[in-house]
């Protein structure tokens, strides 16, 4: 098969982009290259921007009754593409179709019916004379032109995640998707040329350098990237040194406090599916286990247990739980860590590539390690889940909380006091209860320290990609 050549998508055409440099993209299935993507430079950075600039001319104008009608018509979209849309990112991520067609289209089209609903629901401060003779009023606008950098492990659903909340507020948007998994987005861009004017969204291809310069062009006013620690402070970096505002929703180091009390079979097997998902390159991923050490040995082989039911399969088996690790450097990445593990950890089940072909990893339970452990403290982005004992409360939380990340965790106890304590002292965007990963729409996900700020889905989102303006009129 010959690889297709990818293309740009601006104002609402495909055109070539007129970077010279090409990036082969390579199926985590096969290893055989499957497309070449172009790196995009600075004259096809400006033709989106520049797109999107005059779009937003008119699109900021457009009644919240409008916004909603479309990004209606968005989500019917993805619903009935959905199977199209899942096979298309599956030959460049190796994920399981029918996972990414009800985890990530489904999901996704619910997640936009919902961002449509914000669209006529933004509030604030009611007007009113808040000073004799004077009344004001709030006005909440759109940022303008909003930068986009999606990742490569869920490419369509965090492109939905930027475009939604974005296009509800009334802004235009230029987004660049990962440089090893942009197809699924440029699909979702051909259904939004047949619903949006044209520029509302635009779609650069390539590497960092393409994305450097999106976040630098001086017509760009926001930056919206979810992606690892590193190039979230490049981000951030660039994005304050210009004064435009960012939203940085990076990586993560989950905790998962289990307590002896636990009902530890249905523990191990939710934190053992919740660890191994998408073969662990999840940010919110439950694959960092702390358990109360008097059920610890207990609780480790149950969780073995439900470890090895969760194989990895190709992209077309429904049986399969889990797909490939998405390129051949992050395979390399993952099984070094395991490779380099110290001598007093154990590796309790798996550890190994699977075969020759295609970038698989066994479902991997690792015990003994220490907290200053590398294994510990860095997010491994692989189906790998650790597990260490602790002894009470105190040392839970602070075995929890002593990581750079605070994105996610867990708290896994049948006291109501325990679990209250821990949702309250420990310093993560989110803390589950008795579960682990369940999103929903109407509620915020994103973190704390070096997760980044800002929150993805929920009203919360949409407010972050709009400004506030106080007008204020003399009687």
């Amino acid at each position: 098969m010959v690889p297709t050549t990818l293309q740009n998508f601006i104002g609402n055409s495909f055109v070539d982009a007129r970077g010279t440099g090409t990036i082969e993209l390579v199926s985590p299935v096969t290893g055989l290259v499957t497309a070449i993507s172009p790196v995009s430079g600075e004259a096809d950075v400006d033709a989106a921007v520049s797109a999107a600039a005059e779009a937003f001319r008119s699109w900021r104008d457009t009644t919240p009754a409008v916004r909603q009608s479309l990004l209606l018509k968005f989500a019917d979209a993805i619903e009935d593409n959905s199977r199209n849309l899942a096979e298309i990112q599956s030959r460049e991520t190796g994920q399981i179709i029918s996972l990414i067609e009800s985890e990530e289209c489904g999901v996704g089209a619910d997640q936009i019916r919902f961002f449509a609903g914000t669209a006529r629901t933004l509030g604030g401060l009611a007007g009113g004379e808040y000073m004799d003779g004077f009344s004001s009023m709030v006005r909440r606008e759109p940022v303008g032109v909003v930068a986009q950098v999606t990742p490569w492990n869920y490419p369509l659903m965090m492109a939905l995640w930027k475009i939604g909340p974005a296009l509800a507020a009334g802004n235009t948007v230029v987004l660049k998707p990962s440089d090893t998994t942009p197809s699924s987005t440029l699909e979702l861009a051909r259904l939004l040329g047949g619903i949006l004017p044209p520029g509302v969204v635009n779609i650069v291809l390539g590497d960092a350098s393409t994305g450097e310069k999106l976040v630098a062009h001086p017509d760009v006013r926001m930056v919206s990237i979810t992606g690892s620690v590193a190039a979230g402070r490049a981000v951030g970096g660039s994005a304050g040194a210009n004064l435009k505002r960012s939203h940085l929703e990076l990586g993560g180091k989950a905790p998962v406090l289990v307590f002896a009390d636990a009902d530890l079979p249905a523990a191990a097997e939710g934190i053992a599916q919740a660890g191994l998902f998408n073969a662990g390159q999840d940010c919110t991923a439950a694959t960092r286990v702390i358990v109360e050490r008097s059920v610890h040995d207990r609780f480790v082989e149950l969780l073995v247990e439900e470890a090895v039911k969760l194989r990895p399969g190709q992209p077309d088996d429904d049986d399969a739980f889990y797909g490939a690790l998405n390129n051949a450097a992050h395979l390399e990445k993952v099984l070094s860590v395991i490779r380099n593990l110290p001598d007093h950890a154990t590796v309790v089940t798996g550890g190994h590539r699977i075969g020759d072909t295609g970038f698989y990893v066994q479902p991997t339970v690792v015990t003994g390690l220490r907290q200053t452990d590398d294994a510990i403290r860095r997010e491994i982005f692989g189906p790998v889940i650790t597990v260490q004992p602790f002894t009470g409360t105190d040392e839970a939380i602070r075995m929890g909380n002593d990581v750079d990340y605070g994105l996610a965790s867990s708290v896994w106890t049948k006291d109501h006091a325990t679990a209250e304590r821990c949702s309250r002292e420990l310093d993560f965007g989110c803390v589950w209860i008795n579960c682990h990963i369940p999103l929903v729409a109407e509620m915020p996900h994103g973190g704390f320290r070096d997760s980044g700020y800002g929150k993805d889905l929920s009203l919360y989102s949409v407010e972050e990609y709009t400004r506030i303006k106080h007008v204020m009129t003399a009687h």
